[in-house]
């Protein structure tokens, strides 16, 4: 575990001594080079909430029929800590769906 940790470290490390070279754009070219990187971030950031959330979701559910089959008096109390919990997870994935409708649109990053 520890190996691995310095590892990760160590490339990180020699990924930032190469950033500089990239920062040497011109400045028509970097507006456009931003625009489309914020818009793949967005994408990817949408497709990564989305999915874990539906993971998460599954999850939840789950637990939520398990202890239901478990303990079929406390049906009522579970079925609301499940909506809750279900209500908030897919409250993360629309603020990311929100996130990623500013950058599609109204891309704050480009003048």
């Amino acid at each position: 575990m520890r190996n691995r940790l310095v590892l990760t470290l160590a490339l990180v490390a020699v990924a930032s001594l190469f950033t500089p070279l990239y920062a040497q754009e011109a400045a028509a070219a970097a507006d456009g080079g931003v625009r489309m990187w914020s818009v793949i971030t967005a994408g990817f950031a949408l497709a990564f909430a989305a999915g874990l959330g539906a993971l998460a979701q599954a999850r939840g559910l789950s637990s939520a029929a398990e202890g239901i089959a478990r303990n079929p008096a406390a049906a009522g109390e579970i079925r609301g800590a499940l909506i809750l919990g279900l209500v908030l997870i897919e409250s993360l994935v629309i603020y990311v769906l929100l996130v990623a409708l500013i950058l599609f649109f109204a891309n704050p990053f480009v003048g």
